[in-house]
């Protein structure tokens, strides 16, 4: 068998083949399974006919007065409609006054729901005495409006507010005032705190420190932030009428390198948060936090001044 006669039967059985499976439908299945299929989604059409549309009263401009005024006008018709049906017969008196009846409520229903519009607080004017004493007001005593389910303490945050004399043990959003280290707002652990004691907002939080020159968020910290981050003790803040926070003493120059080491202040500073180094602080001998990244900056600028003067020896030779 040669060459040529393999090729012709080899030829002849392709051509049996596909004759067979175009006979038994399988070409035409393989072809439309090829074939990419487009995916249409299916349209729904949205009818907005169906429920009423809601619209604020600052759009439509309502007010009570208007609405009340609309109420007296319906109410007035009715009556006098409820007059003449009277009038005619006694039954149609009596169902007359029924729709009267039933406008008069349903207008009165309209009314109340036409309320005026709210308006924050911060947008309600206050008066120039209110104004001066919110300027007044330390950082550690600020100003809060309170409802008497605020005032009220249960016995057991009362119990257990002392537990902790450092950061407090008992959250409060209302009346605790929040640290600018740890962020906690919490009621602090002294006991003769009328504040967190007595919930009196015009007296200050002897748990909380408050700078004198800026009376600002920066300057409060709790007990234990203010010994392990700049080892100072709360009692000595107390009695220092003049203590200034780390924002204040590196703005007037007293100490450059004295600054705030709060992860908020040392991302602004492009620096990296110390995280919980009371530890290593210890390991190191330094009083604080503060201390350590004291050192660590005079040493900075004593390498970059040691640097500064190699490049300009360089440049003068």
């Amino acid at each position: 068998m040669g060459k040529c006669d393999y090729e012709a039967a080899r030829k002849a059985r392709m051509l049996e083949n596909q004759a067979r499976l175009e006979s038994l439908g399988v070409l035409n299945t393989i072809s439309k399974l090829r074939e990419p299929k487009k995916h249409h989604r299916p349209y729904r059409k949205t009818l907005y006919a169906l429920t009423p549309l809601r619209r604020s009263l600052r759009i439509n401009h309502a007010t009570a007065s208007a609405a009340a005024a609309a109420a007296a006008a319906t109410a007035a018709a009715a009556a006098t409609a409820a007059a003449a049906a009277t009038a005619a017969a006694a039954a149609t008196a009596a169902t007359a006054s029924a729709a009267a009846t039933a406008s008069t409520a349903a207008t009165a229903a309209a009314a109340a729901n036409h309320l005026p519009p709210r308006r924050s607080r911060r947008l309600t004017p206050s008066s120039p005495k209110q104004e001066k004493d919110k300027r007044k007001r330390p950082a550690n005593a600020p100003l809060v409006e309170l409802s008497d389910a605020d005032i009220e303490l249960s016995a057991e945050s009362s119990a257990w507010r002392c537990n902790s004399k450092g950061r407090g043990s008992v959250y409060n959003p209302v009346l605790g005032i929040c640290c600018h280290f740890c962020r906690q707002k919490k009621l602090c652990g002294e006991e003769d705190c009328k504040r967190c004691g007595n919930c009196d907002v015009n007296e200050p939080c002897l748990g909380k420190t408050d700078c004198s020159v800026c009376h600002s968020s920066t300057g409060v910290f709790c007990r234990a932030c203010l010994k392990i981050r700049y080892g100072e003790e709360i009692e000595a803040v107390r009695e220092n009428k003049g203590w200034m926070c780390p924002h204040c003493i590196e703005e007037k120059g007293i100490n450059p390198y004295w600054i705030c080491n709060s992860s908020i202040c040392l991302r602004k500073r492009k620096m990296p948060p110390t995280g919980i180094a009371v530890y290593k602080v210890r390991e190191m001998g330094y009083k604080s936090v503060a201390h350590l990244l004291m050192e660590e900056l005079k040493r900075g600028k004593k390498v970059k001044k040691i640097r500064d003067s190699h490049v300009r020896s360089r440049c003068n030779q």
